[in-house]
Parts: structure tokens; C-alpha cells; sequence
């Protein structure tokens, strides 16, 4: 199958997550949409590359995918996607930062956000608060990022929502 079927595959897999987004704007209903948007992406990309023997197919595949995915009512949802040795291979608004190593990266107030998601995501998922650089501003904003492994990869996507 071609990575365009893939991705199309995928698309429809989760359709159901950002068609389905009520009107409320929240913290609990952001993160809410936040757990079912990451867990069903990762589900369905893990099941889709799962027979893609090389990693940059694999990459690429990933990378397809989370471009063009936006989410929650304001459509500042989108996926990033590292590996566990915290490398960035994919995010959805930050070209700049596939294939950079984040390992040492710390927030504004010392945390090192890319190790601890990568634990969260190795540990099964889980929600981790950290600062991060909002899409279209300079100064980092606290934000609630959540989690998940990508069955049988090395790799974990993401989300997360803006606190402030």
C-alpha cells in the first residue's frame, strides 16, 4: 500500500475525534480531546507502519500525517512526534525542530520537557506540564502536554494545551 493509502487510511481512523469537537472551550475538554486525538494517532499510525521495514519510511509516513492535522475548536491542536532517545522526527508547526536532538532542552523554568514526555510515553502515556513557545508568539506559555507510545516503535506523539 501506498504511503498516500496509509495516510487516508489514518485520516478516517480518527475523523470521528475532530468531527465530533463540541463548542466548549476548557481546560478538561481540551485535554479530553487531547487523550482521544493522541491515543487514537497513535493506535493508527502504529498499526499502519507496523510492516514498513525502514525507519525513514516510517518518519515519512508520520511526518505526512501530522502536517496537516489541526485541532480543538480554535484549531491550535496539533501532533509532534520524537523518539524515546528525544529526537524530534516529526512536529506539525515546527519544522526547525525535526531531527534536533532535544535531550538537554529545558524550559524557562529548568524542566527538561523532551525527557520527561519521553518517560510519560514509555511509562504507557501521561499528561506533563511544562512551558513551551505558543505558535505565533516568542515567549514560552505553561501548557499541558499529553503522551502515548506508538505500539511497537521506538517513537511517541504528542499534544498538548495552552494553559494561559
Amino acid at each position: 500500500m501506498k504511503i498516500t493509502g496509509r495516510i487516508l487510511i489514518l485520516v478516517c481512523v480518527i475523523f470521528q475525534v475532530f468531527g465530533c469537537q463540541q463548542k466548549v472551550e476548557t481546560v478538561s475538554n481540551y485535554q479530553e480531546i487531547a487523550n482521544v486525538a493522541v491515543h487514537n494517532a497513535a493506535i493508527g499510525l502504529g498499526a499502519v507502519i507496523q510492516n514498513m521495514d525502514l525507519i525513514l519510511d516510517q518518519i515519512k509516513l508520520m511526518e505526512e500525517f501530522i502536517t496537516p492535522i489541526r485541532f480543538y475548536p480554535d484549531e491550535t491542536g496539533y501532533f509532534y512526534i520524537y523518539n524515546y532517545d528525544c529526537v524530534n522526527v516529526a512536529h506539525a508547526t515546527q519544522k526547525d525542530l525535526q531531527g534536533k536532538d532535544l535531550t538537554n532542552f529545558q524550559d524557562e523554568n529548568g524542566k527538561y520537557v523532551i525527557q520527561e514526555l519521553s518517560a510519560a510515553a514509555q511509562k504507557g502515556g501521561g499528561y506533563v506540564e511544562y512551558y513551551w513557545v505558543k505558535p505565533g508568539e516568542t515567549k514560552e506559555s505553561r501548557k499541558l502536554g499529553y503522551v502515548e507510545p506508538i505500539p511497537g516503535t521506538e517513537f511517541f506523539i504528542g499534544t498538548g494545551v495552552y494553559l494561559q
